[in-house]
C-alpha cells in the first residue's frame, strides 16, 4: 500500500510539473485554458465520484460552501495568470517563482493565524526573495527585458493567490479532499468563463483538432488524474514525505524546459532556482503541510 501510495505521489507531481510545456503548445488565450482545465476536471471528478458510488458530504459542503466558492475563484484567477507568465518568461522561471507560494504563506501565517515566525523560518523570506532576483536575470550581462520581467510578475501573483488558496483551505479541513477540489473546480468556472468572454480576444484564435486534444488533456490529466493521484496517496504517507516530494513538480518542470523547449539555465537561474526550492522545502519542513500541485 505505502509503495503504491509513493509511486502515486511521485507521479502526481510529474504530471504536474509538465503543465508548463503542454500550455506552450496550446494557441489560446489564458483565461479559456484556465476555464477548460476547471470545466473538464470538474466533470471528470464528478464521474469518479458517481462511477465508485461516493456519496457527498451535502451538510459539510454547505456549510463551507462560501469559503470553498472563494478559494475555487482564486485558483482560477491564479491559473491564468499562471499560463499567462508561460507565455512571457521561460517555463522553468515561471515554475520557480510560482513556488514562493510556501514562503508567502510563511510570512503571512503570524498576521493570520498568530504563528511565531522562529529564525529558521524568518531566514526563508529574503533566501527566497533574492532567489527570485536572480531567477528575473537583472544581474547578468545580457537582460531577459521587460517581457520576462512581466512574466516573472504575473507568476508572483500566480503564487499570491494560490498562497491565499492555501490559507483558506487551513480551515477547510472537515471537507474531504476530492469534494473539496470539485466543488473549487466548478467554482473556478463561473469566474473566469465571464473573464474570459468579456477580457479575451477570440477572432484571430483557430480551434485546431489539436489544441483541442490538448486541452482535454490538461483538463483530463493534469487535473482530473493527477489530482485523484494526489489525494489518494497523501492519506497513506507521512506529511513530511508529500511536502518534501511535491518539489519533483518544479524540478520537472526546469529538466522538461530545458530538454524539449531549449529553455538554457544561467549559473544565477540555477543559483535562483536553489535559493527559492532550499528556502520553500526548509520552510515546509517545520510546518509539515503538503502541497496541492499546480
Amino acid at each position: 500500500m505505502k509503495n503504491k501510495a509513493f509511486f502515486s505521489l511521485v507521479l502526481s507531481m510529474v504530471i504536474f510539473g509538465t503543465v508548463g510545456i503542454f500550455r506552450r503548445y496550446i494557441p489560446l488565450p489564458s483565461g479559456f485554458i484556465a476555464f477548460s482545465r476547471g470545466f473538464i476536471g470538474f466533470l471528470f471528478l464528478a464521474a469518479f465520484l458517481f462511477i465508485k458510488k461516493i456519496p457527498l458530504s451535502k451538510d459539510i459542503l454547505k456549510k463551507n460552501f462560501f469559503a470553498l466558492a472563494s478559494s475555487g475563484m482564486l485558483m482560477g484567477l491564479n491559473w491564468i495568470l499562471l499560463f499567462e507568465a508561460y507565455n512571457h518568461t521561460t517555463v522553468s522561471a515561471a515554475t520557480l517563482c510560482y513556488y514562493a507560494a510556501p514562503v508567502f504563506v510563511i510570512f503571512a501565517s503570524p498576521f493570520l493565524f498568530g504563528e511565531k515566525l522562529g529564525t529558521k523560518k524568518l531566514l526563508c523570506i529574503p533566501l527566497s526573495c533574492f532567489g527570485m532576483v536572480l531567477v528575473s536575470g537583472i544581474f547578468e550581462e545580457k537582460v531577459s527585458g521587460i517581457n520576462d520581467l512581466y512574466g516573472i510578475f504575473l507568476a508572483l501573483g500566480a503564487a499570491a493567490l494560490y498562497a491565499s488558496v492555501v490559507i483558506i483551505n487551513k480551515s477547510l479541513s472537515s471537507v474531504p479532499p476530492i469534494e473539496k477540489t470539485l466543488v473549487q473546480l466548478g467554482s473556478s468556472c463561473f469566474l473566469v468563463l465571464p473573464y474570459s468572454l468579456i477580457a479575451e480576444d477570440f477572432s484571430a484564435v483557430g480551434f485546431s483538432s489539436e489544441s483541442v486534444v490538448l486541452l482535454i488533456v490538461v483538463g483530463v490529466l493534469h487535473t482530473g488524474i493527477a489530482y485523484l493521484l494526489y489525494f489518494g496517496s497523501i492519506g497513506n504517507l507521512p506529511a513530511q514525505t508529500t511536502a518534501l516530494f511535491s518539489y519533483i513538480d518544479p524540478v520537472t518542470a526546469i529538466v522538461l524546459s530545458s530538454l524539449i523547449l531549449d529553455e538554457k539555465m544561467t549559473f544565477y537561474s540555477i543559483a535562483g532556482a536553489i535559493l527559492i526550492l532550499g528556502s520553500a522545502i526548509f520552510g515546509e519542513k517545520t510546518k509539515s503541510k503538503p502541497s496541492t500541485g499546480a
